[in-house]
């Protein structure tokens, strides 16, 4: 472990910010909070660095690791204890003059604290609660705080700092446990999941008490995420997006995050990755995570065990609805909407537009279109009155070819009528089977 001595402030910044690049979990929707106007900043609407806010804004965030010294070595992370690198360490003074200058500069609307573990969980627990302390009630800093919780550190440390901060996160890191034991032997899974557990508890009996009590501080009040490595150990898709849901369902989280392994480190038990980190898949995990959490899909309705992974050539929506044609055409003016939330193309925003326009009279497609309805997709699932914006088939082959290659294109620029001339190339019409060109659709 290579600790350097007589440190600047400067030298520390460079060092802990980039320790922090592999923790994605970081995102502040969900918190609404106003400031007391005799403190500094506030968290209205607020969403944080290189992550968005519920209204869509990307806004900023000091994100930083407290401490890169840590006491375990998991296999996967580049602050191992078993690593030759450069090591730093803030103190919680150190950490208040940077969010408080960068805040004043107008860099940063608010601070995303993470760390190793220094010593042992309940010491590194101890300076991230003297941190939050620190910034809340001697800096008056009232903007964004996400924290780490430290699994293993004491209940009480746990839950003070909860009340100083907007977001707790607790870590995952893997799948399963047994990746976990193989990986990271040093954690459990039930260590990991305990402050998980009190979060939850704590956020619930919290909201009672405000009820009652309209004063009472608040406690997590942007909920808490967590954030899993994907790429790394062997579990597929339908595994992974399974425990993602049951985290949602048993702990209440607001966020699951995925993040793509990158090999930091040389080391038999981890996967070579050739072609990279599995950036593709990563998008398809989110995308999967968005219908979860927004649009009523259940895990086992785009995975299962006999279809394991997502089609990487197509977003796991229409993917599930290629599988599921017999439930198309979905008539628009009729559907209810949860069945237009499954329609590709067609989102929370489009589907309530919907299904407010249609009162007061019958929509077509450019209604769909002025509504937010992505045309390109819906056009092979939906109907406006029973007919078709084109005589498509609905049918797999046509559709997928389609959807994987005209994406720009409207199947009126890729559909002809024609009969094809021998100087005809296929690649000319894209995707569409060269036998629905000869006859028409």
């Amino acid at each position: 472990m290579n600790i350097a001595k007589d440190m600047d402030l400067y030298q520390k910044l460079n060092i802990l910010s980039d320790a922090a690049k592999y923790d994605v979990a970081c995102t502040s929707s969900g918190v609404d909070r106003k400031g007391s106007g005799k403190g500094m900043g506030n968290c209205t609407a607020a969403g944080i660095c290189h992550s968005f806010s519920a209204d869509g804004r990307c806004i900023s965030l000091l994100k930083i690791l407290f401490t890169n010294e840590c006491v375990f070595d998991c296999k996967y992370c580049i602050n191992r204890a078993s690593n030759d690198v450069e090591r730093a360490s803030f103190t919680p003074e150190e950490v208040c003059r940077l969010t408080m200058e960068f805040y004043r500069r107008n860099y940063i609307e608010g601070l995303f604290l993470s760390s190793g573990i220094l010593k042992n969980p309940a010491y590194t627990m101890e300076l991230l609660y003297q941190t939050l302390y620190k910034l809340r009630n001697e800096c008056h800093f009232e903007g964004y705080i996400h924290v780490k919780a430290i699994p293993g550190a004491p209940q009480e440390l746990i839950q003070k700092t909860g009340f100083l901060a907007d977001r707790m996160s607790v870590n995952l890191e893997l799948p399963t446990a047994e990746s976990l034991r193989r990986l990271a032997p040093h954690k459990t899974r039930k260590r990991i999941l305990a402050p998980m557990r009190q979060v939850q508890m704590t956020r619930n009996e919290n909201k009672h008490e405000l009820t009652v009590f309209k004063n009472t501080p608040q406690f997590v009040p942007a909920g808490q995420s967590t954030q899993m490595i994907i790429g790394a150990t062997p579990e597929n898709d339908y595994q992974i997006l399974s425990v993602a849901e049951s985290l949602y369902q048993k702990f209440e989280l607001k966020r699951v995050f995925y993040s793509a392994f990158v090999q930091v480190n040389q080391d038999a038990m981890l996967p070579s990755l050739p072609g990279g980190p599995p950036l593709l898949r990563e998008h398809r995990l989110y995308q999967a995570d968005w219908l979860l959490r927004f649009y009523g899909f259940g895990a086992q309705e785009l995975l299962s065990e006999t279809h394991p992974n997502f089609n990487v050539f197509l977003d796991p929506k229409c993917d599930w609805a290629l599988s599921h044609l017999e439930q198309f055409p979905v008539e628009i003016n009729r559907a209810d909407y949860y069945t237009l939330l499954r329609v590709p193309g067609i989102g929370p925003k489009s589907a309530q537009r919907i299904v407010k326009a249609r009162r007061m009279g019958q929509l077509d497609f450019p209604d769909l279109k002025k509504a937010g309805v992505v045309l390109k997709r819906a056009v092979y699932f939906i109907t406006c009155s029973g007919k078709q914006m084109y005589p498509l088939k609905i049918e797999e082959d046509f559709i997928l070819r389609n959807l994987m290659y005209s994406q720009s294109r409207t199947p009126a620029e890729t559909a002809t009528y024609r009969q094809l001339s021998l100087f005809d190339d296929g690649q000319v019409f894209g995707a569409v089977p060269q036998k629905l060109l000869q006859t028409g659709v």
